[in-house]
């Protein structure tokens, strides 16, 4: 069946936060040697925390930890929104490239939120049968 999620990566948000570490490596390569150990080190370490998570959570299957895991992806991508501006603050970044990250952030939060939802919502049904 098309479309059937049986994995995480069949999951969206998981392959969007895939090419957010892709991208977001690829953006750290051009950041001052001796940030090597200090943003880009940590910014590194967020994003791919973002589909780490998810896919750690998925192994939990509908539980409570499943939530947890999705909530903690959804902090590093915060994290990593608060380091992309900091990064274009110190000119690391130039604001093409904050706009371009900033819109994947974004919509890769928006679709986490609804799948913490979902996963809410059956939590919710399976307690009530």
């Amino acid at each position: 069946m098309e479309g059937k999620i049986t994995t995480y990566k069949d999951l969206i948000v998981w392959q969007k936060s895939i090419q957010l570490v892709t991208e977001i490596y690829a953006l750290t390569k051009t950041f001052p040697a001796d940030e090597r150990f200090g943003i880009v080190s940590q910014l590194n370490r967020a994003v791919i925390s973002i589909p780490s998570n998810i896919a750690e959570g998925w192994g939990r299957e509908l539980s409570k930890n499943y939530l947890q895991f999705l909530r903690v992806s959804r902090g590093s991508l915060m994290e990593v929104e608060a380091m992309i501006l900091i990064s274009k603050n110190l000119n690391y970044i130039n604001e093409k490239e904050f706009i371009e990250v900033n819109k994947k952030i974004e919509e890769i939060g928006k679709i986490l939120q609804g799948l913490i939802k979902s996963v809410q919502q059956k939590i919710t049904l399976i307690k009530a049968a």
